[in-house]
């Protein structure tokens, strides 16, 4: 699993059936240290996030194993919502 941020909503006219009523959002994925790596990803919803929510999300085929209808062209699921993050800090620094 990974982190990302939620940066916004994607809006879609059309949609396989396998994904109609699924909410689509824009990520930017995450470090360990929380830092943005790579570039934002359209990801189905199915925890009900919304901008600025710290997410974990899965990709490949376990991404689509996440929704309901498992036969779907999902590449990214959102999984769940991070409460706390808890950064462990190196010995000697403040």
């Amino acid at each position: 699993m990974k982190i990302g941020k939620v940066i916004g909503n994607v809006v879609s006219t059309q949609k396989v059936n396998s994904l109609e009523g699924v909410k689509l959002l824009l990520i930017q994925p995450l470090d360990e240290n929380l830092r943005e790596v790579g570039s934002p990803l359209v990801a189905c919803d199915t925890v009900q996030a919304g901008p600025g929510d710290i997410v974990f999300f899965e990709g490949g085929r376990e991404a689509a194993l996440a929704l309901p209808n498992w036969f779907n062209p999902s590449d990214c699921t959102i999984m769940g919502i991070v409460d706390q993050v808890n950064l462990k800090q190196d010995e000697g620094k403040p």
